[in-house]
C-alpha cells in the first residue's frame, strides 16, 4: 500500500520515471522524485529540526522505537505532531492533535494476510463517540489541504488499488464474497496464485548476496556484563495498546519481567520473583526476575509490551542496519542489580 518510503503500492519504486508517471496520471498529482525517510530517519530529522511535522497512524513509537528518551525528545521537537489512533497511547499523549479512528471491527474493507490472501472485513459494531473511519479522516484532511478525494464507499478505494497495482486488478468485492483470493490475480477470470514462485523467479535464477560478519555495536564488558534481547509474548500484541485493555489476556500476562539463566541468578544472589534493576547506557528499568534455563548464560530477555518497565528505555537508537535501517533491538549491553 505504499507504506515503504521508496515504494509506491505494489512494490513499485518511486525513482523509476515510468512508474512515477503512472501514479501521477492515476492520482492527477505531481509526485516527488526522491525516496522518503524511514521511521528512524524521521525521528533523527525531527531532533535536528529539518522535519517539522509528523502524522502517525496506528503506531506507538514512544514504546516501540529504541531509546524511549530519544524518541520523546524528537517528538517534542516537532512543530506539529498528529496522532490518529483508537486509544490514547503514550505517543498520542504527546500530540498537538489527536484524531480518533475506528477499529477493524467498526468498518468495512479487506485484510491481506502473510500468504497474500485478500479477505473481506465487515462492520460488527458501531463506532463510539466521535471516532471516524481512517479513510474518512484522510479524505477530509486532503480536501481541506486542496486535493479532493471522493470515495463514497471503500469499494471505490479497493477498485483503485487494482488500477494502481496489476496484481490486484482481477479482484473485486463481489469475487471476495465467495472467499479469499491470493495475489497476483491480474484478471477477473484468474483464480489467484497459491504458490508465488512455483514456476521460478521472474528475474531468472535467485540472487545470493554475501554478507560479511560485523560485530554488534554493543558487546558485554565489565560495566555491562549481560546482553539483553527483547521480543514478544504470545498473549500481548506490540505495545499493548489493545491487548492490555482485555482483562482475561492481562490476567495471564500482566507484567514485565527479565528472564535470567539460573547460574547468572545464583552469581547475583537473585531469586525468582524478586525485583531487579536493569541498566544500559541509556537508562534503567525495574522488573520482576524470572529464573529460567531458556536464555544462555550472559543473556537476558525482556518483553517490550509494558510501559511500566519499557525495554526500549534500554535499547539504542544509533545502531542501525545500514540498508534496512532496523535498530539493534536484540543486542543491548546491560547490568543487573538487586532493586
Amino acid at each position: 500500500m505504499g507504506c515503504v518510503p521508496n515504494l509506491y503500492p505494489g512494490y513499485q519504486r518511486v525513482t523509476i520515471p515510468g512508474v512515477r508517471q503512472r501514479f501521477e496520471d492515476l492520482w492527477k498529482a505531481k509526485l516527488s522524485e526522491k525516496e522518503g525517510l524511514t521511521a528512524p530517519d524521521m525521528l533523527a530529522a525531527a531532533e535536528k529540526g529539518s522535519l517539522k511535522a509528523l502524522y502517525i497512524m496506528g503506531e506507538n513509537p514512544v514504546l516501540s522505537d529504541p531509546n524511549v528518551a530519544h524518541t520523546v525528545k524528537a517528538l517534542k521537537a516537532l512543530d506539529l505532531l498528529i496522532v490518529q489512533d483508537i486509544f490514547m497511547t503514550e505517543t498520542a499523549e504527546l500530540a498537538h492533535v489527536v484524531l480518533p479512528a475506528t477499529s477493524f471491527a467498526e468498518k468495512v474493507g479487506t485484510f491481506t494476510n502473510t500468504e497474500r490472501r485478500v479477505q473481506r472485513v465487515r462492520r460488527a459494531v458501531n463506532s463510539p463517540g466521535m471516532a471516524m473511519k481512517d479513510s474518512l479522516i484522510i479524505m477530509e484532511l486532503s480536501k481541506r489541504m486542496g486535493y479532493e478525494m471522493n470515495y463514497p464507499h471503500t469499494v471505490e478505494v479497493f477498485r483503485e488499488m487494482g488500477q494502481a497495482w496489476p496484481a490486484l486488478a482481477g479482484m473485486s468485492y463481489a469475487r471476495l464474497e465467495e472467499g479469499g483470493l491470493q495475489w497476483p490475480c491480474p484478471t477477473s477470470q484468474h483464480p489467484g496464485t497459491q504458490f508465488l514462485f512455483k514456476g521460478g523467479f521472474p528475474r531468472g535464477n535467485g540472487k545470493f548476496t554475501i554478507v560479511k560478519y560485523k560485530p554488534s555495536a554493543e558487546e558485554a564488558d565489565k560495566e555491562y556484563p549481560f546482553i539483553m534481547t527483547t521480543g514478544r509474548l504470545l498473549f500481548q500484541y506490540h505495545t499493548g495498546g489493545m491487548t492490555r485493555r482485555v482483562k482475561p489476556i492481562d490476567a495471564v500476562s500482566p507484567e514485565a519481567y527479565v528472564e535470567i539463566n539460573p547460574e547468572d541468578a545464583r552469581a547475583l544472589t537473585i531469586e525468582g520473583g524478586s525485583r531487579v534493576k536493569v541498566t544500559s547506557r541509556r537508562g534503567t528499568i525495574t522488573v520482576k526476575a524470572v529464573v529460567s534455563k531458556r536464555p544462555a548464560r550472559g543473556v537476558v530477555f525482556i518483553p517490550f509490551h509494558y510501559k511500566e518497565a519499557a525495554a526500549n528505555v534500554l535499547t539504542s537508537s544509533t545502531s542501525l542496519d545500514p540498508i534496512a535501517k532496523i535498530p539493534s533491538f536484540k543486542v543491548t549491553a546491560v547490568r543487573i542489580e538487586r532493586a
